[in-house]
């Protein structure tokens, strides 16, 4: 029996894309979902990054990670990326310094003064968004790695099911991107079920890319407030370009964004509790097909 707490710790080191820990963490996935009697196949891709991440490089290679038990046609898929990234400023403050930007924009139709100020400041936030590799990345994600594998542990190995575990989702979506373009007959007649921070405090969201049976199932087994639209950036929106329907499950709340891409992102303050709670109720909806 797999000890969650154990594997959780293995996964939540910095693992930027290209680093040693990055390569280890994958070869971990592999042990795991070989395991548990998968056939895994590695989709090699390279790809350019979001030009917004200050400090990447022009061109991003990473291997997704596809995993199936037969060739019989997949009906979900669980999706966790897993890789990670820090930046000196957490997420929170990122997107207080982008909404400064917004509104800096909007303010120029009444005060320029007033716009030049909020501009100056929403920049010097921005600009600080450098990538890094000093984030263990624990919460983002994989607190949502390890929820995938307690999911699918409580499921029938029959069941038709697959998980995908994205690379390169801090660089701008890039293994999802990758998947849509290259692999998209693999999830053309099935849900994407994304997971992408699972913490034990806060409430359970549902970030509902393209509705439908499968994710209106997850959001009542678990009792999830619902959106169609939510200010993240998650591989469920590259994702949901080719699939039947996606959603992203989230957990968690203001505090859990201000940790997200810091070196507070650690094991210490994560007991996998909301792990256990997304798993269960996943697992409820995926043994009825």
């Amino acid at each position: 029996m797999t000890d969650y707490g154990v594997l959780f710790n293995e996964l939540a080191v910095p693992r930027l894309v290209g680093t040693p820990n990055h390569s280890k963490v994958r070869e971990i996935l592999v042990r795991e979902l070989e395991e548990r009697g998968f056939a895994v196949e590695r989709h090699a891709f390279s790809i350019r990054p979001a030009r917004a991440l200050l400090g990447a490089p022009k061109q991003i290679s990473g291997i997704n990670l596809i995993a199936r038990r037969s060739q019989a046609e997949v009906w979900a898929w669980l999706v966790a990326h897993y890789d990670s990234k820090g930046q000196p400023i957490s997420m929170w403050t990122r997107l207080a310094g982008f909404t400064l930007l917004v509104l800096g924009a909007l303010l120029f139709v009444l005060n320029w003064i007033a716009a030049v100020l909020t501009l100056g400041v929403g920049l010097a936030i921005v600009l600080q968004n450098r990538v890094n590799n000093d984030s263990p990345g624990a919460l983002d994600n994989a607190s949502a790695v390890v929820t995938v594998l307690m999911a699918i542990d409580q499921v029938p190995r029959e069941a038709p099911v697959g998980i995908v575990f994205p690379d390169a989702e801090e660089y701008g979506l890039a293994g999802a991107r990758a998947l849509a373009a290259e692999r998209a007959e693999l999830f053309r007649d099935s849900a994407i079920i994304n997971l992408d921070g699972i913490d034990d405090i806060g409430g359970i969201t549902v970030f509902s890319h393209r509705p439908g049976p499968v994710g209106d199932a997850v959001s009542r087994a678990l009792e999830a407030s619902r959106w169609r639209w939510l200010p993240v950036v998650v591989d469920g929106i590259a994702l949901a370009r080719v699939a039947r329907e996606a959603i992203t499950i989230l957990k968690g709340n203001v505090k859990s964004m201000e940790v997200v891409h810091t070196t507070r992102d650690n094991t210490e303050r994560i007991r996998l509790d909301g792990a256990a709670e997304v798993a269960a109720g996943l697992a409820r909806v995926l043994r009825q097909p």
